[in-house]
This record gives structure tokens, C-alpha cells and sequence, in this order.
């Protein structure tokens, strides 16, 4: 089995499960059905394809939170583009700073598609809504190993500022969320597997997800402030009163 690893890092991302009318939220990690459909994008397959998206959705997932970022919220206000009416005010939240790591395990031909779509998109890619463009590029590796392997073994992705605020930690606890296997004891259900993307019936059915934690180094720990980089040389105050007594 192969995985596919992808850093999902912006100044903003919304990874919505359920939008309520005016209030649209957003999970603290990344769906999987806002993954598969970025993935859908960059193949350029059509959103009525629901035959293509079997496939893509058929992939098993899991998300590494790097960095947690902040939620925020805003208010958006919008004119009818035709009769001028104003619409009514929408609460949206967002993901602020955040960076993950999101992992797709199946057969090693798709993800070599996936992975060669991410570098040139047939659609542009967004974390979660249309507003939220990646920073950074999207595709990180492919690797022949298990998801939770791929997941452990991965660097920490977080950003240069929030690694140097943990730089006393010589490895550091990262949530992850997968996607659970058969019969695998103590998994959340969650109403995010895609099954159609088409904009009048756009159905997802329920996925099982386990919560675990990973440990992985911390990069500046040995580099910033870190005992490798700043040894603390020998020193007695009663050495130069020795020295210097007849």
C-alpha cells in the first residue's frame, strides 16, 4: 500500500462538515471531503462525475495537525447581482496560521495521478473555500508504507515562528485523525465521505475517524537555544580565589 502526503498551509483555511443557513463553520482539522474535492480539481474531474469521484473517495485518509492556527470569524455582506437586494449578513468562520499534514493511502497509480495533477492543476487549488488559496506548494511525497507509518515518519511542518516557540521541546505531540479500519474500537462517526459533488444533490455518507497522537523532533531544538548548539561551559566562582591564594 501507498501514501500520499499533502502540507495544507495558508493564512486562512475553512474545512466545513455542515453550514447551517447564515452560519458557516469550520472543523479544527481538514475534511476529507475538502480534500478529495482539491484532489478533484486538480484532475479536472467534473463535478457530475460521480463515477470518478468513487474512485478518488475510495482513497483511505488521515490529517496530522502541525499547527493548530486560531478560529476566527467574519461577516460577509453581498448585493443580488441582478435586482441590487441586499442578502442577508453571513457569519463565517475560519482557521487562521494553521498547517497540517493530510495523508491518502491506496493504490500507488492513483496517487502517482494525484500527485502529478497537485504540480499542475487543471482547476485551481482552495483550503475549503475559494478564499482560501494554499501558501505553500500542496504535494509533499509519495511513499510506500502504511498511513499511521507515513503520518509518524514525516518532519514537523509547522512554520519557522511556532517551531521556535516549542524550541525546549525536543519532540513534540501531534494530534492525528484517521480514518479508521474495520471493526477498529473507539472511532467517531462523521458525515464526511463524499459521494456526489453535483451541485443539486450533493450527498456524503458516514466515516468512521480514530484520534491517536504522535511524538516527532523538533527541528530547532538542537539548533536554537538547545543543549547541542549551546553547551554551558565549566564554571566555579572558587576557582580564582584558588589561583590566586599563596
Amino acid at each position: 500500500m501507498s501514501v500520499l502526503l499533502l502540507r495544507l498551509a495558508g493564512p486562512l483555511q475553512a474545512w466545513g462538515a455542515s453550514a447551517r443557513f447564515v452560519r458557516r463553520t469550520t472543523e479544527p482539522a481538514p475534511t476529507k471531503s475538502g480534500v478529495i474535492g482539491m484532489l478533484a480539481a486538480a484532475t479536472g474531474l467534473h463535478r457530475n462525475n460521480d463515477t470518478g469521484l468513487a474512485r478518488l473517495a475510495s482513497l483511505r485518509f488521515g490529517v496530522r495537525i502541525d499547527q493548530p492556527g486560531t478560529r476566527i470569524r467574519d461577516f460577509h455582506t453581498a448585493h443580488h447581482a441582478v435586482t441590487g437586494k441586499s442578502m442577508p449578513l453571513s457569519e463565517r468562520f475560519y482557521l487562521a496560521d494553521a498547517v497540517f499534514v493530510a495523508a491518502l493511502e491506496g493504490d500507488r497509480a492513483l496517487l502517482d495521478e494525484c500527485h502529478s495533477a497537485l504540480r499542475t492543476p487543471a482547476h485551481p487549488l482552495f483550503l475549503g473555500r475559494r478564499s482560501c488559496p494554499p501558501s505553500l506548494p500542496v504535494e509533499l511525497a509519495t511513499h510506500d508504507t502504511s498511513l499511521a507509518d507515513a503520518l509518524q515518519a514525516q518532519p514537523w511542518q509547522a512554520a519557522g515562528w511556532y517551531q521556535r516557540l516549542h524550541r525546549k521541546e525536543h519532540t513534540v505531540a501531534l494530534s492525528v485523525l484517521r480514518e479508521a479500519q474495520a471493526a477498529e474500537p473507539h472511532a467517531e462517526v462523521l458525515r464526511d465521505q463524499p459521494l456526489s459533488f453535483a451541485a443539486a444533490h450533493r450527498r456524503h455518507a458516514l466515516r468512521s475517524v480514530v484520534s491517536t497522537t504522535v511524538d516527532v523532533p523538533n527541528p530547532l531544538a538542537a539548533t536554537v537555544g538547545g543543549p547541542a548548539a549551546r553547551p554551558v561551559p565549566h564554571h566555579d566562582p572558587f576557582d580564582a580565589i584558588t589561583e590566586e591564594a599563596p
